[in-house]
């Protein structure tokens, strides 16, 4: 991963998670340089949605970037321009949930032009009026009707692809299993599995005992994964990844060891897990630390944490002391 660590652990600059009582997930999108274009039109896109914040950093290894904070209706998001390391793929998506078919017409209208068609709009046997598509940037959307009232607009999906075909609901237990049980303000947000739904017989190539779709709980907010045996070219990559503050070393080692597929990897709270998927694990007492006045402080903790793997929150207050 290289140089990318000096920038993104620096969301916290405009990011206040803390000034919220729930440690909500924060999802984190890495654009070649058009983050704040992207978020500007995502939040004219959806209700209950704003820019909450803005950081221009200069003189990082991957040169002049920004940072954006923002919410989509409701749901965090932090977006970065870091260059063309990491591309957007459909092995994330977003579902946008709707309750009428003319929502659903309007979202499409607006997210379609300079993208790409994945699944045409139209009638599926799971939706009466539905279709996949990239946006202009490569992310991907999923409209959906679904008729009534809905709970939450917009819900990241996970597919698990390729080698990883078939684990998805190993993935979503242990996912929910590692939240449930987790120390700290962390292990009291609400969290559980709620939808299980396997692929029926004669849906080749999926497989019948396989994952077509689940959803569930993290930290208050849904999240979907589902499995495809078809031929796609891509898996997941660090253009997407979740990130979780954490209030305590406690919290800290539990999610690095729970989710690590090699606890001895990652830099800067950065792992993966053994799905394949890119997880953030960071402190939220590092916000504070970055923010401070005195700016000799600030460069002792960023030369600190940069030579972190996981976060060590007394080494960083040693740091920021001096």
């Amino acid at each position: 991963m290289g140089s990318l660590f000096l920038i993104k652990p620096l969301w916290l600059v405009c990011h206040n998670v803390g000034s919220n009582s729930m440690q909500q997930i924060t999802t984190h999108l890495w654009f070649d340089k058009e983050a704040l274009e992207a978020a500007e039109f995502y939040v004219s896109l959806f209700p209950n949605s704003k820019i909450t914040s803005t950081v221009a950093l200069t003189g990082t290894p991957s040169g002049d970037c920004s940072l954006v904070a923002y919410e989509l209706a409701g749901m965090l998001f932090m977006a970065i321009n870091a260059g063309p390391a990491f591309v957007f793929n459909p092995s994330v998506s977003f579902l946008i949930s709707c309750s009428t078919r003319e929502e659903v017409d309007s979202y499409w209208q607006q997210l379609s032009p300079g993208g790409k068609v994945l699944m045409p709009l139209g009638e599926y046997p799971f939706s009466e009026w539905y279709g996949w598509l990239e946006d202009r940037y490569g992310l991907s959307w999923q409209v959906m009707f679904t008729g009534g009232s809905v709970r939450q607009l917009l819900t990241p999906v996970l597919m698990f692809v390729g080698e990883m075909c078939g684990r998805a609901e190993e993935a979503v237990n242990h996912y929910v299993s590692i939240l449930l049980d987790a120390p700290g303000s962390l292990g009291i947000e609400e969290t559980a599995l709620e939808v299980v739904e396997h692929y029926a017989t004669g849906t080749q190539p999926d497989r019948e005992e396989t994952l077509e779709f689940s959803r569930f709980l993290l930290l208050g907010k849904e999240y979907g994964a589902m499995d495809s045996a078809y031929e796609h070219q891509f898996a997941f990559n660090e253009a997407i990844s979740f990130l979780i503050p954490c209030n305590s070393q406690e919290e800290i080692d539990y999610l690095w060891e729970k989710l690590a597929a090699d606890p001895d990897s990652g830099q800067c709270g950065w792992l993966k897990d053994r799905f394949g998927f890119s997880w953030q694990i960071s402190p939220v007492i590092l916000q504070k630390m970055l923010q401070s006045d005195d700016k000799n402080a600030v460069q002792r903790v960023t030369e600190a944490f940069l030579q972190m793997k996981k976060f060590d929150i007394a080494a960083l207050v040693r740091a920021e002391e001096g």
